[in-house]
């Protein structure tokens, strides 16, 4: 029993001891912790410790002062955040108490000689001379009295448990490390006086022959050896030892303490990446905000409605906005200027498909409409997957206010959204080149008396003389803007005048259905022969489900009168010509169309919907499969 006691004061004692260090004006060299480690009951140096131990203590007790890389510290924050401090702490020379002797000469020396200010060196050594007080203090002195006493109260569980919460100041002194270290190097290369303070101190007796920078690593290393010794006091206590239950707790609170520092870096982290964000878009008022986390960033393609050739982009996807940027070629500060941000609340996101464009998708905000095109497959997944995450938390937290802000009966006074966005959010507007007429009018464009215009309502490529109106809009701050006709009427509730309503709609007048999920067949085909003219153009043909036996040809996808209608009810079909199988035509009472698809199989299907057609076939029987392109 005797020797037990004995043990647990051993152990006891080598835990002081480092706080002790801590605290005692050169007793850095004088007791290491790796002597105190080896009155640890069961301890015991191995000859395979050998070479580390002559490798520390050969550094540390050298003549010249050892130097730390400035590499070395600034990856000491990645080595920090993985999680893997805790672990790979193992013993080494103790430095004592020479970063306060270090903060207190600098401190004389800057009153002093003014070659440097105070606000320095408080900003090198962040809250050192409070951790330094409070072991010195209070956790050391409580300490040392539980020692005195060992005899009649064994235990110090409880003396770390009252004191242990107060460790979470060391998480300031961690989230400051890395600007201490640049100023440390940025004031050391230009100030002589500030140079030749550290070298006195670190020649002395009570920096222990080690430089500034290793005194600074000691109290971000501090809390996981605290971690470490009292891991090692627990083994060694016995199963039924009075103290093993406070203690388990001191070590779950020291544990805690350890990871509050982590999540200081963490945020420290986040709070830099963000600012050289900042820096990199302008520091522009109404983007700057310190909460906001960056989740994606990158560049992609935009598809243009005007230009053939997508433009190059970047974005940035924050949780609660997404920035719309243009590279700046000359880059003075910032290396983006923000073209639009579009708030992630009511944004929506989805695939294109679109054969020119591959990997695009759509981003629909209430202030812009944006067709994007990636470089892949993967990384247009990976776009859509992170707008989409995004906008799920956004709704996830309203959802939460709305639950909050309900009565008992979840009754709220919020009327229910209108399935009618029209001027509520941007449009995604229709490409010039998949128009040749106005989409109201139905007029052809023309370079000079009829020219192209976007209604920015709903999207339309309309004429001037459709588009001669004026509406507020409330995704553009209620600012009025040019809309065509139909907009205007639904958005003011005006009543046009009767030689501006829209005319009786012609027997070509009917939407070419651009998607496959309204009609029976679609795809582009070349109209080949004299009856097409020389030249052999390209035509967008649709057999749409509300009119199963009729082929609308029209100029352009999205034109909203064909060139040609032909009813395909008693036509014959001949699919191929060994000249080339991509050839298909109709043929009824001396009546002769050829066509030619892109690819043979897409002439098969197009064979097969025709000839439905011409037999009187109707959509809707189960056994029908899909034919469009």
């Amino acid at each position: 029993m005797e020797q037990e006691s004995k043990e647990k004061l051993a152990s006891v004692s080598s835990l002081v001891t480092v706080f002790e260090n801590s605290r005692t004006p050169g007793a850095a060299i004088g007791v290491s912790k790796l002597e105190a480690e080896r009155h640890l009951p069961g301890y015991s140096l191995t000859p395979s410790a050998e070479p580390w131990k002559e490798s520390h203590v050969g550094e540390s007790l050298g003549s010249e002062p050892r130097t730390v890389s400035r590499r070395y510290l600034n990856s000491l924050k990645n080595k920090l955040s993985s999680g893997a401090w805790r672990k790979s702490c193992q013993p080494e020379i103790h430095p004592g108490p020479g970063t306060q002797v270090f903060f207190q000469e600098l401190l004389r020396e800057a009153r002093s000689s003014k070659a440097f200010t105070e606000d320095v060196v408080r900003l090198i050594f962040s809250n050192i001379s409070s951790i330094y007080q409070f072991h010195a203090q209070f956790f050391l002195p409580e300490l040392q009295r539980r020692l005195d006493d060992w005899t009649a109260t064994p235990r110090i569980g409880d003396v770390i448990q009252k004191l242990a919460p107060f460790l979470k100041m060391y998480s300031e002194y961690v989230k400051n490390f890395e600007r201490a270290a640049e100023l440390l190097a940025t004031w050391t290369d230009k100030s002589v006086p500030f140079q030749e303070v550290i070298t006195r101190i670190q020649s002395s007796e009570a920096s222990g022959s080690l430089t500034l920078q290793h005194h600074m690593l000691e109290p971000v290393q501090r809390i996981p050896r605290y971690e470490l010794l009292l891991k090692e006091y627990i083994q060694k206590l016995p199963a039924q030892a009075p103290d093993r239950a406070d203690a388990q707790k001191a070590l779950d609170m020291i544990f805690s303490a350890a990871q509050h520092s982590n999540s200081a870096i963490t945020e420290m982290e986040r709070l830099q990446d963000l600012w050289e964000v900042y820096q990199r878009l302008g520091l522009e008022d109404d983007i700057v905000d310190p909460s906001n986390t960056l989740l994606r960033e990158g560049p992609v393609l935009k598809i243009s409605f005007r230009r053939s050739d997508p433009m190059e982009r970047y974005l940035f996807l924050f949780n609660n906005m997404l920035l719309y940027c243009v590279p700046k070629v000359i880059q003075v500060g910032a290396h983006f200027q923000v073209r639009t941000r579009i708030d992630v609340a009511g944004m929506k996101v989805r695939e294109l498909t679109d054969a020119e464009f591959p990997h695009s998708f759509l981003v629909s905000g209430k202030q812009r409409t944006l067709e994007l095109q990636a470089r892949s497959q993967e990384e247009m997944i990976s776009w859509m997957q992170a707008c989409q995450a995004a906008i799920d938390q956004i709704e996830k937290r309203n959802e939460t206010f709305k639950a909050a802000v309900q009565g008992p009966e979840g009754d709220t006074q919020e009327q229910e959204l209108q399935s009618e966005e029209l001027g509520l959010r941007a449009p995604q507007w229709v490409r010039d080149k998949m128009v040749t007429m106005c989409m109201r009018c139905k007029e052809p464009f023309n370079a000079l008396t009829r020219r192209r215009h976007h209604c920015r309502a709903c999207g339309y490529v309309v004429c001037a003389k459709c588009s001669d109106y004026r509406a507020e809009l409330k995704y553009n701050d209620n600012r009025p803007n040019r809309v065509c006709f139909h907009c205007y009427t639904f958005l003011t509730g005006s009543v046009l005048p009767e030689d501006k309503e829209d005319r009786r709609r012609g027997i070509l007048e009917k939407g070419s259905v651009a998607g496959s999920e309204q009609s029976l067949m679609c795809s582009f085909l070349q109209l080949v022969g004299d009856k097409w003219g020389k030249s052999g153009p390209r035509g967008w043909c649709v057999i749409p489900q509300d009119d199963p036996l009729v082929l609308y040809i029209y100029a352009a996808p999205q034109d909203m009168r064909a060139h040609t209608s032909i009813p395909l009810l008693g036509y014959q079909v001949t699919a191929g010509t060994q000249a080339d199988p991509r050839l298909f035509q109709l043929q009824q009472s001396g009546q002769l169309y050829t066509f030619k698809a892109e690819t043979e199989e897409l002439r098969d299907r197009w064979v097969k919907a025709m000839e439905r057609a011409a037999s009187g076939w109707s959509p809707g029987r189960p056994d029908d499969g899909d034919l469009s392109d």
